[in-house]
């Protein structure tokens, strides 16, 4: 009889809540929230899984609702209250991005920047939603020798000044001055291939030294992982471009082809400032997970950033406010 009712109790704590299971799930805890406050941890060795992990790593995040309902059929208070450890870490982390772009303030220099698509079947309406927003510098990539023409008729009255380099071209309201290609070209790629340029805007704000620039593309494959090693060389000579800039004030506007946790871009963020609230995801266009088109500063502070309608391209508009 003392048996039978010992075994039972022992079932009614099985099957009740304990302190002593779950250890496992609490460990996964503990990994989760030391890789969204230290990816760097994670070697960027063969296919480069510290990249990888560093360009999704808001999505990281995603492991806790899993976590918890794991806890919740083991019935284990330890791994509940383990779960608190990435729920802090992505709030550190990610929370002030949720804050949004805000109003946008009086003084502010809007400027758009946006991958257009080499394929983009109506340019003119991209170069006409681009100009909705009032901005007054607009950079894009992928700009084809065709839309070329249809960008210049339909932003000719807004945008009296502009400039183009191979595929990246530049729209401002302002004078442009001081305009040359920069060279991102990574090693074994043929001539002709150009995606950087600089200009001077002369704002009534003072002059501001504005680059526009779209690395290379980098592949994701079951095997082989990141592959990101044009990207990363063409990252290191935008790097030397920006540190040899003699003019104080630099606005940065391109499709780097990453988001700024990935530390391939390092020899560009490392030289620039950090933008304001905003997730601003802008690729694919058709459900962002990601932002891989920046607007970046030097010697100015974007104060929000936020992505905007899809035009006929693969990526979304990215726009920001930034107070010179």
């Amino acid at each position: 009889m003392a048996g039978k009712q010992g075994a039972k109790r022992r079932d009614a704590v099985e099957r009740g809540w304990s302190w002593g299971r779950g250890r496992v799930l609490a460990a996964l805890c503990l990994l989760v929230a030391v890789l969204l406050a230290l990816p760097g941890l994670v070697p960027d060795g063969p296919g480069r899984m510290g990249s990888l992990l560093e360009t999704f790593l808001p999505w990281l995040g995603l492991a806790v609702p899993v976590l918890l309902v794991a806890a919740l059929l083991r019935r284990s208070f330890l791994a509940v209250t383990a779960l608190l450890l990435p729920v802090v870490s992505w709030s550190a982390v990610f929370g002030p991005l949720l804050s949004g772009a805000g109003p946008t303030p009086d003084d502010a220099f809007t400027v758009v920047q946006h991958n257009i698509s080499d394929v983009n079947p109506d340019p003119a309406a991209t170069a006409h939603a681009l100009a909705g927003t009032g901005a007054e510098l607009i950079a894009v990539e992928e700009l084809t020798a065709p839309a070329v023409p249809a960008f210049e008729a339909a932003l000719a009255g807004d945008y009296p000044h502009h400039a183009t380099r191979g595929t990246v071209g530049l729209w401002s309201k302002h004078p442009l001055g001081a305009v040359r290609p920069v060279d991102i070209r990574p090693s074994g790629v043929g001539e002709g291939w150009d995606r950087g340029l600089r200009a001077t805007a002369r704002t009534p704000r003072g002059e501001v030294a504005v680059y526009v620039a779209h690395l290379p593309s980098v592949r994701i494959g079951p095997t082989t992982g990141l592959t990101s090693g044009r990207r990363d060389e063409s990252a290191a000579l935008l790097g030397e471009a920006l540190a040899a800039e003699p003019l104080e004030r630099v606005i940065l506007l391109g499709d780097l082809n990453s988001t700024l946790d990935d530390r391939g871009l390092e020899p560009v963020t490392e030289l620039m400032d950090e933008p304001g609230p905003g997730f601003a995801f802008s690729w694919p266009a058709a459900f962002p997970v990601a932002r891989i088109d920046q607007i970046l500063t030097r010697s100015a502070t974007v104060t929000g950033i936020r992505s905007l309608p899809a035009t006929g391209s693969d990526h979304l508009p990215v726009v920001a406010d930034v107070r010179l």
